[in-house]
């Protein structure tokens, strides 16, 4: 069970802060070993991520990551322009130095962001698909600089191919072992320039990432419905890379919208400290957004977003912070109900460890459900298609369409999630936690956490691997086990773990990417006593059958 640190919730001290200078020194001067697993390339779901001070995130992993995106480009014919954004996290900026100075090596045409430094993962996203709407040839693809949410020592750096989404599984697999060779090879074979000649060539370019975006966000929230209704809401971007896209937001389209920390700092000495005592720019978590929960009487709604601007926070006046998964079942509940343009066949998409109340309001929508493994890759081809309306996760990662049916963007968007909760706000005269409530009434009031129980490395590899029949017990908290699933419904991939499914409630058992642990994502819809039920049992089932693969 997580244990949560006593200053949870607290403003960050000055022993709680990074040593930026120390840590880039350590980006420029300490070599991974490539005979160390965790000095290695490593690709998750989001791109690689690590640290400086670790080994795992420093300037010959960038070089040598980018060199392979750049072989990746030719294989594939990718010789449109590269679309390249940063976060405001202190490792993202000596990242991009490094990358240009390899793409301009490799004669790749990239943009640049003009009007500020930094870019938010879905501009970059919605910057690839207009550029690529309509052409055959000379696509464009891009390069997310960003660990997300993760504290401030982190760095993270990440692929969007020509479709704009998340690289799949078979393109980071490539690249990853493409990038590890180089380093085993002590970056032989990687091309290179300095700065300054990358910086001055012909093939760097400037582009307008805000102005495009925010130019186009009236074909997919209602503006004028925000602007006419007069509501106040406040946004705290969390010093990430959207902070200088609001205020634009908000002259454009007359919004009352508060901007209520406009911050850039590397060190995030503003936040409040997360769940463990660190400090972390999640906005689905209720510690780390005690500063804009404690504004919440002050707006009619609030949001937030983290560093990277591709997941979202809702504070309510109702209610305080909404959790994820509440929100996202209310979007589904409002979308469905508000673009009469959306075809009746388009469904909802949302991953397996996600709430079973999205189940619940998809089926009284009538819309098909579409669930998937977790990751956000899985949701591309639906959005482009426009055959997935609303796709989301339970971290607080979503998308939709615009209001004529067609893709926006295929990567998380948390700027469209904070507005949507200003749309609901204004068209339905109730706030978004209002709107929930009514649909606990409806469908009940379920119950959800996620904890962590330990896992040896070797029990991690055969949790991924687990089978149906591995799954000895024939209840769950006092219920029969209605199906075990191994694999997503919707498009059958396998899901990295197990879900285990009675009437009033479930668990799903994955094991961690970078920790000996595996998490237990669990849900009840008879209340909290039942939902400890759920996990103290799914701890046991779980290890009952580690126990009995490894044996």
């Amino acid at each position: 069970m997580n244990t949560i640190n006593p200053r949870a919730g607290q403003l960050a001290a000055a022993s709680d802060l990074v040593d930026i200078p120390k840590l880039i020194t350590a980006y420029f001067s300490e070599q991974p070993d490539p005979g160390v697993p965790e000095q290695r390339v490593a690709f998750g779901t989001s791109g690689h991520r690590g640290s400086s001070f670790d080994r795992s995130f420093n300037e010959w992993h960038i070089v040598a990551i980018t060199q392979a995106i750049c072989l990746y480009r030719r294989q594939q014919k990718v010789d449109g322009p590269l679309f390249l954004g940063i976060d405001t996290h202190a490792l993202s900026r000596p990242a991009l130095a490094s990358a240009m100075e390899v793409l301009a090596a490799n004669n790749v045409d990239v943009m640049l962001a003009e009007r500020t430094d930094y870019t938010p993962t879905p501009a970059v996203s919605h910057a690839i698909l207009t550029y690529n709407r309509g052409r055959k040839a000379g696509l464009a693809d891009g390069i997310v600089v960003t660990p997300s949410h993760n504290p401030p020592e982190s760095g993270g750096f990440k692929y969007n191919p020509t479709h704009g989404g998340p690289a799949g599984g078979e393109i980071t697999s490539w690249v990853q072992a493409k990038a590890n060779e180089f380093l085993a090879a002590k970056l032989e074979g990687v091309k290179r320039v300095s700065l300054a000649k990358a910086l001055a060539a012909s093939t760097t370019h400037k582009h307008d990432y805000l102005t495009a975006y925010v130019e186009d966000l009236g074909n997919i929230i209602d503006m004028e419905a925000i602007r006419a209704s007069g509501i106040r809401f406040g946004i705290n971007p969390l010093g990430g890379a959207g902070v200088h896209y609001w205020e634009p937001i908000a002259e454009r389209y007359g919004l009352q919208l508060e901007l209520v920390n406009d911050l850039v700092d590397p060190t995030f000495r503003f936040m409040t400290l997360d769940w463990d005592g660190r400090i972390r720019m999640d906005p689905s978590s209720k510690y780390a957004m005690q500063s804009l929960i404690a504004l919440k009487d002050k707006f009619d709604v609030a949001m937030a977003c983290d560093t990277d601007h591709d997941r979202h926070g809702i504070v309510t006046r109702s209610g305080g912070l909404m959790p994820a998964n509440h929100y996202l079942a209310t979007c589904i509940y409002y979308l469905f109900g508000h673009r009469a343009q959306w075809g009746s066949q388009v469904a909802v998409g949302k991953t397996v460890v996600s709430s079973s109340m999205i189940d619940r309001v998809t089926a009284g929508l009538g819309r098909e459900l579409f669930e998937v493994p977790v990751g956000f890759k899985y949701f591309v081809d639906g959005l482009i298609d426009g055959k997935l309306g609303f796709v989301g996760e339970e971290s607080a990662g979503s998308a939709f369409l615009r209001r004529d049916g067609t893709v926006w963007t295929t990567d998380k968007d948390g700027l469209i999630a904070a507005l949507l909760a200003a749309e609901i706000t204004a068209t339905m005269k109730k706030d978004p936690g209002e709107v929930y409530r009514e649909l606990t009434q409806k469908y009940g009031d379920p119950q959800y956490d996620r904890t962590d129980a330990h896992a040896t490395t070797e029990q991690k590899t055969v949790l991924a691997k687990l089978s149906k029949e591995s799954i000895q017990s024939p209840s769950l908290a006092g219920e029969k086990i209605q199906s075990i699933l191994t694999h997503a419904p919707g498009d059958g991939q396998a899901i990295g773990g197990v879900k285990v499914i009675a009437e009033s409630g479930w668990f799903a058992a994955r094991p961690s990417g970078t920790e000996e642990i595996y998490k237990i994502y669990a849900e009840s819809f008879r209340g909290q006593e039942h939902l400890k039920q759920i996990e103290a049992e799914a701890e046991t089932i779980v290890g009952q059958a580690l126990t009995a693969a490894v044996v």
